[in-house]
């Protein structure tokens, strides 16, 4: 090439490689090959718009033989249509509008290499009239392929008519390659016609055998409505193996999708894979499609059938775009209002599904009132008075107080109780995001965190003389946890089985936070946490021990110092154990040095010395 020439030349493309990309890769399982064969003979009928058609499926002599009635290929066309990979636009060169077709990239042919190293079209186009020729071509998976007009002469003229196909269609014949004869078997073709195929609108057989019927069961009609959910529930079972809760019928108009939703019988977590049976156009896209539901449907199994929604290339998944989002929200907009008529209608249904499926619905009520007075009216939440709804404990109690975690509830919900002080379990997944809600449906309702300090003021006092006597006592329970940053409280209070009772107020476990951070931190963050610290107001956590308890008034009663410390020191160590509290190395130190202590102690023989 001579300087400042510019020469233009297309690239060498090796047609065995993208053979073998799309084949190989672009579909998860070999088993689609059908189904594209399928695609391929619905659209030609659909292109040919005289009536459903029928396609017929032949097994036997280790082939296979798809034959369809539908507009069949004129010799130029199956120059530029077949051959041709990655045209995308063939139906629309047929005349037709794309959304009317299954296939929508003009590859599906390519996936029968999946199974076949021989590919053989057998095509006569209805356009042609009378006069139209038959065209046979053959493709193999090494990327060659030969055109063929049958009757034609050698040097290119006659060719006829007769020869060949005697009616317009295309029939099209595969032959296995070694290893893939058990999936062009006739009871594999039987079954993936089924699976794929079974409610499409054209007849389909196979050997003989009809395979597609009614259509759609959810379009069926029945006498009666009985009648029709029976015949639900049995095509639920047949499908995913259970007896549905519920059925629920979808309908989205934008995206032409029906469909039905069954409601699981038993409970799943929210992490489980809610995939669907999605079709498209009435031909199977795949039987566990992700994404057609909000992420909050965990508790239903969808089935549904759509003609404007898209397909990812490979068939096997929806195209996420707008017409999808919107899809998504209508069908999730249905399952909501299912829930709303279930209320009004069938409340101890509704008990029953919450029982089950709680997780859901509280994810739909975190930024849906409606939903969010269904929680409030219906679902049972764990209380310090037992389970009850929370409308029902807003009348029991003038205000709504709640924990944030299962482990402060636990320790405080019997003190709580015994105080006259409500208490709501918002410990669980939602449950404090739901109840910090409520004054959005409820102007009345007061709701407020518990802080568990605030508790020591619905104790009762000792009697100022006997806690008067008590002083010296106190003086030394105080030196006894002072190290461990811990105040001692006499304290009068129900249960009176509880000896003591370890409060810690939010600030002061904030201060514990920051000093525990200070203890890894380096010597700079060291000190700019010790800065923090020093301007927060110190307040300490209490031991609250139990005037009420007989053990209490046991241990108040000891006269010697080092006894007092190891009673107050274990009665520590019981309350946090028994609060649930996260234990420091210093507790655990105490904890066991009062338990040998108090052992040594009961074990202690006094003439021991004498002897």
């Amino acid at each position: 090439m001579s300087e400042g020439e510019r020469v233009e030349q297309a690239f060498q493309v090796d047609l065995r490689g993208v053979v073998d990309l799309l084949s190989r890769h672009l579909y998860s399982s070999p088993r689609v090959y059908l189904r594209e064969l399928l695609q391929n003979a619905v659209d030609a009928i659909t292109a040919r718009g005289e009536g459903p058609g029928t396609v017929t499926i032949e097994t036997g002599d280790g082939l296979l033989c798809v034959h369809d009635d539908g507009i069949g290929l004129t010799e130029d066309e199956v120059h530029r249509l077949l051959a041709t990979i990655g045209r995308s636009s063939k139906r629309d060169e047929l005349g037709f509008a794309r959304h009317d077709f299954l296939g929508q990239f003009g590859i599906g042919l390519l996936s029968a290499f999946l199974v076949a190293d021989e590919i053989e079209v057998v095509t006569r186009s209805a356009r042609g009239g009378p006069d139209a020729r038959t065209v046979r071509w053959t493709g193999f998976a090494d990327g060659r392929y030969r055109v063929e007009i049958p009757g034609r002469d050698d040097d290119g003229s006659g060719g006829d008519p007769a020869a060949g196909r005697e009616t317009p269609g295309t029939s099209v014949t595969l032959r296995p390659r070694p290893g893939s004869a058990d999936l062009l078997a006739p009871a594999t073709v039987a079954e993936l016609a089924r699976a794929y195929g079974s409610l499409l609108p054209t007849a389909l057989t196979v050997d003989g055998t009809p395979i597609t019927g009614d259509g759609p069961p959810w379009r069926a009609a029945h006498p009666d409505p009985a009648r029709r959910r029976r015949a639900l529930d049995a095509y639920c079972r047949e499908l995913y193996g259970f007896e549905p809760y519920d059925v629920i019928d979808l309908d989205v108009p934008e995206a032409g999708l029906t469909g039905v939703a069954f409601v699981l019988p038993q409970a799943v977590t929210p992490s489980a894979r809610s995939a669907h049976r999605v079709y498209l156009k009435r031909m199977l896209l795949a039987e566990s499609v992700d994404g057609l539901l909000p992420e909050w449907a965990f508790f239903v199994r969808c089935v549904v059938d759509a003609g404007e929604l898209r397909p990812t290339a490979s068939r096997e998944a929806l195209y996420e775009d707008e017409l999808l989002e919107s899809t998504r929200h209508a069908l999730g907009e249905q399952l909501r209002q299912w829930l709303v008529r279930l209320s009004e209608t069938d409340p101890a249904r509704l008990r029953g599904f919450l029982r089950l499926h709680q997780l859901g619905v509280k994810a739909m009520a975190l930024h849906d009132d409606d939903m969010l007075r269904i929680v409030d009216r219906w679902l049972e939440f764990e209380t310090s008075a037992g389970p009850m709804t929370l409308a029902e404990f807003r009348t029991r109690h003038s205000a709504v107080r709640y924990t944030t975690s299962v482990e402060e509830f636990r320790r405080l919900s019997a003190v709580s109780s015994a105080q006259g002080v409500g208490l709501v379990n918002g410990g669980y997944v939602h449950d404090t995001e739901i109840i910090e809600r409520l004054p959005g449906i409820d102007p009345d309702a007061a709701v407020r965190r518990l802080d568990p300090a605030e508790l020591t003021t619905h104790f009762g006092v000792v009697d100022p003389a006997a806690e008067l006597a008590l002083r010296p006592f106190l003086a030394a329970a105080q030196r006894a946890v002072d190290r461990l940053g811990c105040e001692v409280v006499l304290r009068d209070f129900d249960p009176a089985s509880l000896p003591a009772l370890y409060l810690t107020s939010r600030a002061a476990r904030h201060q514990a936070e920051l000093e525990e951070a200070r203890e890894l931190a380096d010597d700079l963050w060291n000190d700019v946490l010790g800065a923090m610290n020093s301007e927060v107001e110190r307040d300490r956590p209490q031991l609250v021990l139990n005037h009420r308890n007989p053990l209490t008034r046991r241990v108040t009663a000891l006269a010697e110092d080092g006894l007092v410390e190891l009673a107050v020191q274990a009665l520590y160590g019981q309350a946090l154990l028994l609060g649930h509290h996260p234990l420091r190395a210093a507790d655990t130190a105490v904890l066991n040095r009062s338990f040998i202590g108090l052992l040594d102690w009961a074990v202690h023989d006094p003439g021991a010395a004498d002897r």
